[in-house]
């Protein structure tokens, strides 16, 4: 017999199986077939079609399940929408009792769900039974807190309506919680389609709501390929859409979504980066390895496949990681002992073995244990690749497996410039006992969830998402909760009428008095007035149809020109909030001192005595409160389950286009650069066209008031022209679009490219004038990012 010692060295022990016999039963019970749960029963398709479900890790069939069509999809919004004139209208307490119910269900039925959940998707028991189900529960009390609350804590705010769910494969029951469990808190039904490959723990969770006694149609399970999910896309009768999976997949919903007026969440790829600086315990950052790469077979789109290492400890750490490889187990998932189950289907393991092939073929050497891999299923045994570059396709692309790629770098500088060298941003883990170090490190890589000394922490206090093409929106906390409420005055705005929009035009003024025409307004960029590229100015408009004056006719290569300014002007971001709030208090003081002037110029623009007054007094008090925010709008310390202190921080997107409308020229632009200005954004902006001098008129205000260059930048001409130029620049990070609905659409489709944030108005008109709708949290909330920091 081995001594325990020997154990150790050969991490060689015995089948520890789990039971399955309760799920075989349940499996056995539905031969037949599982429908769609529609209306709160189980329904056939009305396609009459079926595709089959396999057990990763023996190929055997599971189960039949229903492939919903567009008919199945059609039927289940209706029953959502029915569900949702008297669900919307119960009180938070009562919602809360629903939720409270199904998490206690939950937990009732934990070694259930784990084990089917093994059975369907191939991962570890240990990980199903001890993290997956566990934080499933935890959703649905978390957000049975919510709903409690919710008339205190979201006032004046209402639930969308009804919110159409994709989720992926990897975590198909805890998706489903991270998704329902706010969406029902808030008010919301649900018509839900789980991942083809994996749609078993999503009927089960269909059981529990019955046996909760939620009511009839508030969660409806339609299965599917992606035709199903497209259908549920292409709804008409959708008013949210909450979407986990790929970057591509993402993109596209981007664009079916464009314009539809629908509220849009994306949690999509990453390609994470793993910094071990040379303090780190390095035996500890080995172990985060295996659960940052190695977990759920490194089917996890935070997963810390990008490792790099400082140049002095790389051949110690290196030694360590390649020794604890070896120990890995792999093999049956439903083996308690198990470190590495089954890839989920066969076509995601032959997109691992094509992608790692490549990685071989660029000069990468590839590591991997000599451990023998079952004869039936789907296998990859746990793969490190070293030679490698910052542009290696395995240092690039989202592999999606149990594959790692690791690099050095030198200083902590180079350790941020390669963590930022992706287009993802989903999140990072760094590892150093110097809390300086780690923190400094934590702040400037670009991740929307940042763990030190720890890696693929999940709580349903504490938002998750990520940055650039990762998507955008949060999903749990109380930024989770936002993503499924609107204000109530918004949800009331309805569409104005969509005029077509008058022509620019560069030929002379015909209607101008020669002495009203005193200069020629210039474009603003990087702190200074530039003539525009095209060398056109267009004629601008006042009362009796009279030209007051001319405006640059800004093109694409002046917004170019601004993006690249504002891009330089990067220092305004770590500027601390104090001093943004100085700049701008000192712009509303030289404003106040010249509002004579502007309250002329909107007069000159047609408006009466009364209203340019109104305008610029409103224009005053908005710069006061948002210059008041600026250090006080700031993040949280979330109470998360786990002993960390984890910090929810509010950062800049970075570079932010904004369209303005044509109402209100001079307030409507300030109530939203201003913002946008004061958490730390450097804003390319486009003021009203047919009536831009309002805004030109501010360049010399925004000298005297310390602004730096390239902060605020004004490129003057064809809205929807320059919002396409904008929408597809990839150094814009977010975009806002206020203007008629055929723009909005433009907007938000043009943005698909680095899928960036955007805020559009979909042609509803606000009321600038009103504190509740011209300013408010939700200006600030629309300018910054969340970014979660888990701190041991």
């Amino acid at each position: 017999m081995p001594s325990v010692r020997d154990i150790l060295d050969t991490m060689d022990y015995g089948p520890a199986p789990e039971a399955n016999g309760h799920v075989l039963d349940w499996l056995k019970a539905h031969a037949a077939g599982f429908g769609h749960f529609i209306g709160g029963e189980f329904v056939k398709p009305q396609g009459g079609k079926s595709f089959d479900v396999f057990n990763p890790a023996t190929g055997e069939k599971l189960a039949a399940v229903a492939q919903g069509s567009a008919a199945d999809v059609d039927a289940a919004v209706k029953a959502a929408r029915k569900a949702w004139r008297s669900w919307s209208k119960l009180t938070g307490h009562d919602r809360a009792k629903h939720l409270y119910a199904i998490a206690r269900l939950v937990q009732k039925r934990e070694r259930f769900l784990a084990v089917l959940e093994t059975m369907d998707n191939g991962k570890p028991i240990r990980e199903s039974r001890d993290i997956d189900v566990p934080l499933v529960a935890r959703h649905f009390y978390h957000h049975a807190g919510w709903a409690e609350l919710i008339a205190d804590e979201f006032p004046g705010h209402v639930p969308l309506g009804v919110c159409g769910q994709i989720i992926p494969w990897n975590f198909p029951l805890l998706m489903l919680a991270w998704k329902i469990a706010p969406a029902l808190a808030a008010g919301n039904t649900v018509v839900l389609k789980p991942a083809e490959y994996t749609p078993l723990s999503a009927l089960a969770f269909a059981e529990i709501c019955r046996e909760a006694g939620l009511p009839p149609g508030v969660v409806n399970i339609v299965t599917g390929d992606g035709a199903t999910g497209a259908a549920l896309v292409d709804h008409p009768d959708i008013d949210k859409i909450a979407f986990t999976g790929s970057t591509e997949v993402g993109r596209m919903i981007r664009k079916a979504t464009a314009g539809k007026g629908l509220k849009l969440s994306l949690e999509l790829g990453g390609k994470s980066p793993f910094i071990v600086h040379e303090d780190a315990d390095l035996d500890a950052a080995v172990e985060g390895v295996v659960d940052a790469i190695w977990f759920n077979q490194g089917q996890v789109c935070c997963a810390g496949s990008r490792i790099l290492v400082q140049e002095g400890i790389a051949p110690r750490f290196l030694a360590k990681l390649k020794r604890r490889m070896e120990a890995l187990r792999v093999g049956d998932p439903l083996d308690k002992s198990i470190d590495m189950g089954a890839i989920v289907d066969p076509v995601q393991l032959g997109r691992i073995s094509e992608l790692v092939e490549k990685g071989k073929a660029e000069g990468g050497t590839l590591l991997q244990p000599a451990c023998a891999l079952p004869e039936r299923g789907n296998w990859f045994a746990p793969a490190l690749f070293t030679d490698v570059e910052p542009a290696s396709t395995v240092m690039e692309v989202e592999i999606f497996g149990p594959v790692a790629a690791v690099m050095t770098f030198r200083t902590p500088d180079e350790a941020v410039q390669i963590a930022n060298h992706t287009r993802y941003g989903l999140a990072a883990s760094v590892w150093s006992e110097n809390i300086n170090l780690a923190l400094d490190t934590a702040a400037r890589v670009k991740a929307g969830v940042v763990w030190i000394n720890s890696t693929n922490l999940f709580d349903a206090a504490a938002g998750f998402g990520g940055y650039r093409e990762s998507g955008f929106g949060r999903e749990g906390g109380r930024e989770g909760m936002l993503e499924y409420l609107v204000p109530a005055w918004e949800a009331a705005l309805k569409p104005g009428q969509e005029a077509a929009a008058a022509p620019l035009g560069a030929l002379p003024a015909t209607a101008a008095e020669p002495s009203a025409i005193d200069r020629t307004a210039k474009l603003y960029v990087g702190g200074k007035q530039a003539r525009p590229d095209s060398g056109h100015s267009y004629s601008v408009y006042g009362a009796k149809g009279r030209a007051i004056g001319q405006a640059g006719l800004g093109s694409r290569k002046d917004v170019r020109n601004a993006v690249e300014a504002a891009a330089k002007a990067s220092a305004w971001a770590s500027a601390t909030a104090h001093n943004r709030a100085q700049v701008l208090y000192y712009i509303a003081e030289n404003l106040s001192a010249r509002a004579a002037e502007f309250e002329s110029r909107l007069k000159s623009m047609g408006q009466g005595a009364k209203q340019a007054r109104a305008e610029v007094e409103a224009a005053l008090a908005r710069i006061f409160w948002y210059a008041a925010q600026a250090d006080k709008y700031d993040g949280r310390v979330h109470a998360t389950k786990s002993r960390h202190v984890t910090l929810a921080m509010n950062e800049p997107w970075g570079v932010v286009g904004i369209l303005c409308p044509d109402e209100m020229p001079l307030l409507a632009f300030l109530s939203l650069v201003m913002p946008a200005i004061a958490m730390g954004n450097r804003v390319v902006a486009v003021p009203s066209p047919q009536r831009p001098l309002a805004a030109t008129d501010l360049y010399q205000v925004f000298d005297t008031s310390d602004v730096p260059g390239g902060v605020v930048n004004i490129v003057t001409g064809a809205r929807d022209e320059l919002a396409k130029t904008l929408a597809e620049h990839d150094e814009v990070a977010a975009l806002w679009y206020f203007g008629p609905g055929r723009g909005s659409a433009m907007a938000e489709a043009a943005s698909t490219g680095n899928l960036k944030a955007t805020w559009v108005s979909h042609g509803k008109e606000r009321d600038w004038l009103s504190r509740e709708q011209g300013q408010g949290e939700a200006f600030l909330r629309h300018a910054v990012q969340v970014k979660n920091i888990w701190v041991p």
